[in-house]
């Protein structure tokens, strides 16, 4: 039976271990699955677009879910590299709608191009776009509720506003049990999160 979520640091040097323990609690405590930290001894290094100076997230997020382990319902790939897609700017992370994939970076929520955040406003973010990302791949959309994980983010600020819980709604439309997930997977419909 697939009992855990998946969590890769698929960034740059080592594994910072405040974060990914971090994220690895509050993802534990919002979907009710063991979290597994891994380093793949391989980064999707194909992602990285020279033009831009940015790595293309839908690109990791076929990496990822060629690779997600067997044992895992979910991947979700933590790095700090700078995400794009082609029609944004940037974004702080991209899922697969009813996948199995999802990545977060911390590149935009540390606050690039501004002054740093500080490292527990940080794990913070990285907190709530995690959730808010693997929320999608359970099935969630953006929702309306103030302080939802799964509200939309346009901006740090949107952010900052937002708690790293699902509200009572949200949770409930959430599939407990492998067979009450759909059978399909919908990995050409990715769920950019944009700021």
């Amino acid at each position: 039976m697939k009992d855990s979520i998946a969590l890769w640091w698929i960034g740059s040097g080592p594994a910072p271990s405040v974060l990914t323990e971090g994220v690895a609690h509050a993802v534990t405590a919002e979907f009710g699955l063991p979290v597994k930290a891994h380093v793949p001894g391989e980064r999707p290094v194909e992602a990285f677009d020279p033009r831009r100076g940015q790595h293309a997230s839908g690109k990791i997020l076929s990496w990822l879910d060629a690779r997600t382990p067997p044992a895992a319902r979910r991947v979700l790939g933590v790095t700090d590299a700078d995400l794009f897609i082609p029609i944004l700017t940037f974004v702080f992370g991209e899922a697969q709608l009813h996948g199995r994939a999802a990545v977060v970076s911390t590149a935009r929520l540390s606050g690039i191009d501004v002054v740093p955040a500080p490292p527990a406003v940080l794990l913070a973010r990285l907190m709530k776009e995690s959730v808010h990302e693997l929320g999608h791949t359970f099935g969630l959309v953006h929702c309306r509720t103030a302080g939802c994980a799964m509200a939309r983010s346009a901006s740090l600020r949107d952010v900052d506003a937002k708690t790293p819980h699902l509200c009572s709604e949200c949770r409930e439309r959430i599939p407990h049990h492998p067979r009450e997930e759909p059978s399909h997977e919908s990995k050409e419909h990715p769920h950019p999160d944009r700021r």
